[in-house]
């Protein structure tokens, strides 16, 4: 039985076969013809679209919601709504001010969408929940600080240390409601999203982050309930620091190797999951590009224990059900899937694109690598550090935004050398690598590649 699978996997016991976790997300919704706001604002199109997602797909465990404004629409962030991607946050309540928000903001059942969000758990388990593991998906208290107070965090995390350390436990406690609820809805495994954690030194994650995660996870264990521990990004450096903070498993996206992540959660005997690349193999590939992609990534794994082959994070909304179905048979039936891709090889590199000139431009070109601003935290964040910004360069300089669901973009990508995102590239430089700079860093770098 597949949540069975999950289940022993995140508990670290030997298995037959390697469990597969399809983040469907919003584009469960796209199955049945719903928008991404249907999906996730009526418990009826949940429902039906995971019901859906368990019969085309077979997956062994299965996240019932995939948005990670739930927690910051109910702290008073204002979000913008799409059709094909969950909500991003438009507006931060703390930005003007450094406060913390009364403990009476924390979420209660009866908040913003948790009484539909509480329903569709509930049904969902009794429709699906005895053959597949749920996932309660939270948002991570560094992500939702972020969501509350925007860009300014970075900045803060340097000069007012004691307001993060506070603003981090207020969030901590927050996340801990939200686990308390999922799991009463009948969750079996609670996942803590945390995109920007890639975003931070693991020094500065110890010294300011780590104590309200590590009470999550602890009150996750506390009501016999299992975690996982989502980052986005090039999180190479912070894996052993996450695994210091006591989750059951981590996931990972394409940013990183996941065999050598996994000598490091192997450590602390912690699975790890991940990272079916979304857009170059999920979204644009073939079916043999899929396939090959779910079988490269067994075959890179030497200890098969502690593994769980999933996307890199929530799946397209316009994925094609094939390539997800490819995904599926690659791991339910690895070795005939082998055959089936044998000299089999893609690229992008038919697609042409024309670099800039750098040297002979009349601006510095700053050019914006993001995965999708509007639903990537990470990319949201790196976008904003210029947005916000412009004014004071907008006479020396220009930006350029490329999204890693375009094939043309995909092609620059892969032309300009880029290993990882988001990255921002100043003049062809590749500057900012998975880090948001802040003001005085940006600033700095645009005057320099004036000289």
């Amino acid at each position: 039985m597949g949540k069975e699978l999950i289940l022993k996997t995140l508990r670290h016991e030997k298995t037959d076969e390697i469990p597969w976790v399809p983040f469907a997300g919003v584009h469960a919704g796209q199955l049945k013809g719903f928008t991404a706001e249907e999906m996730l604002t009526n418990a009826d199109n949940i429902v039906e679209s995971l019901v859906e997602v368990n019969k085309l797909y077979m997956p062994d465990g299965l996240p019932v919601l995939f948005d990670l404004q739930v927690e910051a629409e109910i702290l008073g962030c204002d979000l913008l709504w799409a059709k094909d991607n969950p909500p991003s946050v438009k507006s931060h309540p703390l930005a003007a001010e450094k406060t913390i928000p009364c403990q009476c903001k924390i979420p209660t059942p009866e908040s913003g969408r948790l009484p539909m969000i509480l329903d569709a758990m509930k049904r969902v388990k009794t429709e699906i929940g005895d053959d597949v593991a749920l996932y309660g998906l939270i948002c991570g208290p560094f992500t939702l600080a972020s969501h509350l107070r925007g860009s300014d965090i970075f900045m803060d995390m340097m000069k007012d240390k004691d307001y993060v350390k506070d603003l981090m436990a207020y969030c901590g406690q927050v996340a801990v409601k939200m686990c308390e609820m999922y799991i009463d809805a009948g969750m079996d495994v609670i996942a803590v999203v945390d995109p920007l954690i890639s975003q931070v030194s693991p020094k500065m994650i110890e010294k300011l982050l780590s104590e309200s995660f590590i009470g999550v996870f602890d009150y996750i264990r506390s009501r016999d309930c299992l975690s996982s521990f989502f980052v986005c990004g090039n999180a190479t450096n912070q894996i052993e620091v996450m695994c210091k903070m006591g989750p059951d498993g981590v996931s990972i996206d394409e940013n990183v190797d996941l065999a050598k992540a996994k000598e490091i959660t192997d450590k602390y005997n912690i699975a790890i999951g991940g990272n079916i690349p979304l857009t170059t193999t999920m979204l644009h590939g073939t079916q043999q590009d899929n396939i090959k992609s779910v079988i490269d990534l067994i075959d890179s794994v030497e200890d098969k224990t502690n593994f769980i082959v999933s996307p890199g994070c929530d799946m397209p909304y316009a994925t094609p059900r094939e390539n997800t179905i490819a995904c599926a048979q690659a791991v339910k039936n690895p070795e005939s899937s082998r055959e089936l891709i044998k000299n089999y090889e893609s690229s992008f590199d038919d697609i042409e694109v024309e670099i800039p000139d750098y040297d002979n431009s009349e601006k510095v070109i700053i050019e914006l690598f993001l995965l999708d601003p509007e639903q990537c935290a990470a990319c949201t964040y790196m976008l904003a550090s210029v947005e916000d910004n412009f004014d004071l360069i907008k006479d020396v300089a220009e930006y350029r935004v490329y999204k890693y669901f375009i094939k043309e973009d995909i092609a620059r990508t892969q032309k300009m050398g880029i290993k990882n995102l988001p990255t921002m590239c100043i003049n062809g430089e590749q500057k900012f690598i998975s880090i948001i700079p802040s003001r005085e860093e940006l600033l700095d770098a645009v005057n320099a590649a004036r000289k």
